[in-house]
């Protein structure tokens, strides 16, 4: 193995092994959740925003 794999290695089990590693895990956990929470919310925007426009569409086409 060369010198830098070696300090990948050591790097990644100085960092399972430490608190660190734990803090960055749950950071990750979090930012998963946000991500996951933010694509249902502009999913459920993205709706909305089409009907309202569907209904300005049918709304200005009634009176022209």
């Amino acid at each position: 193995m060369g010198l830098i794999t070696w300090k990948v290695y050591f790097a990644l089990r100085a960092l399972m092994e430490g608190e660190q590693g734990q803090d960055l895990v749950e950071y990750a956990l979090i930012v998963a959740l946000i991500a996951l929470a933010a694509t249902a919310g502009m999913d459920a925007l993205a709706n909305a925003i089409n009907s309202a426009f569907n209904n300005l569409g049918s709304l200005l086409s009634k009176n022209t």
